[in-house]
């Protein structure tokens, strides 16, 4: 069973030339240790695309598609760094939270 909680963005706007690195946050709060932090972008007129999950608590493993994006987690907040910046990371980006009961 996956359960609903809390989620906060702060939507944001970041401006980074190329080759620079960028951090964007997300708060959360869930009284579980079997958290996962999910990381996705959008590009205009395109479907979201998935970037990363990473455990929180209990379970920190990341499993990314591409090494240029790493996540840090504390107990109520994730942190996705994109290094080395290049024009195709202009985009919308998401986090998304999953809980397992």
């Amino acid at each position: 069973l996956f359960w609903a909680h809390n989620l906060l963005a702060q939507p944001s706007l970041r401006l980074r030339s190329e080759g620079e690195s960028v951090t964007l946050s997300c708060k959360y709060s869930a009284n579980s240790n079997n958290v996962y932090l999910y990381w996705y972008r959008q590009n205009m007129n395109q479907a979201p695309q998935y970037l990363l999950y990473k455990g929180a608590r209990s379970y920190s493993s990341e499993h990314t598609t591409d090494d240029r994006f790493k996540c840090t987690t504390s107990r109520d907040s994730t942190q996705l760094t994109i290094e080395a910046l290049t024009m195709s990371d202009t985009a919308i980006y998401y986090c998304a939270l999953m809980v397992a009961q």
